[in-house]
């Protein structure tokens, strides 16, 4: 394919070299003399192993050449990649200018260019900025509208300082994000060959990852040295513990825990986060991340909270309230706390817990409701039939089988909050159905 490449910084300098690689023909644009001279003399504008030897072949090769002008580039082109920076605004927010000059530039291009075109932003923008920035600037410069004959995708990259070239090869997995289904097909077809699973999605989804990507490897970092320093205060080799912590691919590295829905709880997770906090704090360490996590979850709790609040009903059925389904443990269960907070907040409730038979309640987990909810004896109703005619809102709080069919049997007049992603979709079901990260 032919494709003009915006920007010949680090990931546009690495993507078109790799593209020309592949035997496509490549025009790097950039607004930067020195660095067009380097292209287009075989030399990189940065440094990393392989990729001067490999700018230099492709240049000889006649497969790369780079220029100042958009329009030479883009009337020998059928794709444009944009692949500029979009560095940090003083308030942390992500700075679009560059993404919005080089975006006119190619529509302006276009206008006498009147062939088929498709454009794909690779640069990491914040999620809407393809449909509220790129579409608008992209149809107003080109004087006419994205469709079948100007294309517009996301192309997020996954490339890491020092491995760039092996990366761009063989990435995690490629994510296009087009504005409607079979949209921006010569972009799939261009990516096909590269060795790894390939997800089209909406445009949004597709800026969001890329974001969630690098805020998790950031978590990560920030967790491993958050144990790695109360480890070294308790005289511990927090190398060796986490060496043996990434052996885990069944819990630690894995898809469980990842996945949107309500708070967490139960005997372990709470307590446990607790203690090492507290070690931290004997140890002289200040562990931001480790002892925030708790926060966040009671944070996460309260919006469950306020999501239910804001439908204004007074009778509210909840269906769960166990830590887990197949279990009638309910200590420290976030379906108690939630409970507690709406029971708080003058509603009345009444709840359907299957797996809870009050007189064989014991211990510590007996102890724990009489502490929490002693009112909790009132408020079990015997059926999900009961509990559906009792309600004005059906708040789905756990994942028993029954629960499933719950939505599904609402009234008109009715409501359903899912906190666990357990009702159905599709738009049989949105209009009565308000989900807590969906």
């Amino acid at each position: 394919m032919r494709i003009a490449v915006f920007g010949l910084g680090y990931v546009g300098c690495v993507s078109g070299s790799c593209l020309a690689r592949m035997g496509h023909q490549v025009w790097a644009v950039d607004i930067s003399p020195a660095k067009v001279e380097m292209i287009n003399q075989g030399h990189a504008p940065l440094k990393e192993r392989g990729v001067e030897r490999l700018v230099s072949q492709m240049v000889h090769s006649g497969k790369l050449r780079a220029t100042e002008d958009p329009a030479e580039a883009i009337e020998a082109s059928e794709i444009s990649i944009v692949a500029v920076g979009t560095p940090s605004r003083k308030d942390g927010g992500a700075n679009l200018d560059y993404v919005s000059r080089a975006v006119a530039e190619i529509g302006t291009a276009l206008r006498r260019h009147r062939g088929s075109h498709t454009v794909a932003v690779r640069s990491t923008v914040p999620p809407g900025t393809m449909e509220q920035v790129v579409i608008p600037v992209l149809e107003q410069s080109a004087g006419r509208e994205t469709g079948a004959r100007l294309e517009i995708c996301f192309l997020p990259e996954f490339l890491r300082e020092g491995s760039s070239i092996k990366d761009f090869f063989r990435p995690p997995h490629t994510i296009i994000g087009v504005p409607h289904p079979g949209a921006a097909r010569q972009i799939v077809k261009l990516w096909q060959p590269i060795k790894a699973p390939l997800y089209v999605t909406s445009l949004k989804v597709a800026e969001m990852l890329k974001y969630a990507d690098n805020a998790f490897h950031a978590l990560k970092v920030s967790f491993a040295n958050e144990i790695g320093a109360i480890c070294k205060a308790l005289g511990i080799d927090g190398r060796e513990v986490m060496r043996i912590f990434a052996e885990d691919r069944k819990l630690n590295l894995s898809p469980l825990y990842l996945k949107p829905g309500f708070a967490f709880g139960g005997p372990c997770l709470p307590k446990d986060l607790r203690a090492l906090a507290n070690l931290g704090e004997e140890g002289g360490i200040d562990v931001l991340l480790v002892t925030s996590i708790l926060k966040s979850n009671l944070r996460h709790l309260h919006r469950a909270r306020d999501l239910i609040l804001a439908t204004g009903k007074k009778r509210l059925g909840v269906l769960g309230l166990v830590f887990k389904s197949d279990t009638d443990d309910l200590r420290e269960s976030p379906a108690c706390q939630l409970v507690r907070l709406l029971v708080a907040a003058k509603k009345q409730v009444r709840i359907y817990e299957p797996q809870v038979d009050l007189e064989r309640l014991i211990g510590a987990n007996r102890a724990y409701v009489e502490e929490v909810l002693p009112d909790l004896p009132r408020m079990l109703v015997p059926t999900l039939d009961a509990v559906l005619a009792a309600s004005e809102v059906v708040v789905i709080a756990g994942t028993h089988p029954e629960f499933a069919g719950a939505a599904r049997r609402l009234r008109k007049n009715q409501v359903a909050v899912d906190l666990v992603g357990l009702a159905p979709a599709g738009p049989t079901w949105r209009r009565a159905i308000e989900g807590l990260c969906w």
